[in-house]
């Protein structure tokens, strides 16, 4: 998600978009990814973790796909990508975050949900330094396509991730709700 949101301003101006609308492709995008959650919650916990997992990555993938069709100078189009990876990094994140609690006993949650947030933002600024050297080497839509079928690792890492918990507890001494 940072790779692309990353490299949309710079796209733009390529483009030849005013600041302004920049701007608001990027605050619609930031809007994206946190006012959602006064619902995504409640479908985390109704849909179910993994399923909302699993639309994170089609979102993003939506997401990723949508910015690299869309032409330069369309401004409609860059604010439905960017709002679709803000409201894919949306739904991750919260059911990120609940599968982890789930599968955390409450002693050892403080570690380990402080080790994924180092995890997510050494993730997010390695995503932010490679997506220059990838857009230069390349192009904004190689970059937007490589960062929507990224997110699709998130459907195997599930699946995988259920099979370990049908064993017994371990590191994270719990389960996978």
């Amino acid at each position: 998600m940072v790779a692309i949101m990353t490299m949309t301003p710079v796209h733009m101006r390529l483009h030849h978009h005013e600041l302004g609308a920049v701007g608001l492709v990027i605050g619609l995008h930031v809007g994206a990814m946190y006012l959602p959650s006064l619902v995504t919650g409640v479908l985390v916990d109704r849909l179910g973790r993994t399923p909302m997992a699993v639309a994170a990555g089609v979102t993003l993938l939506a997401a990723g796909v949508v910015a690299a069709l869309a032409p330069g100078d369309s401004l409609g189009l860059l604010i439905i990508a960017l709002m679709l990876l803000g409201l894919g990094w949306n739904f991750g994140l919260i059911a990120g975050t609940a599968l982890v609690v789930d599968a955390t006993v409450p002693a050892n949650r403080p570690r380990v949900q402080g080790t994924i947030d180092v995890l997510i933002a050494l993730a997010g600024a390695g995503g932010g330094v490679l997506s220059g050297v990838v857009m230069t080497a390349t192009s904004y839509a190689v970059l937007s396509l490589a960062g929507g079928v990224l997110a699709l690792i998130l459907i195997p890492a599930l699946w995988w991730a259920r099979r370990r918990s049908a064993r017994p507890a371990g590191v994270f001494g719990g389960t996978d709700g």
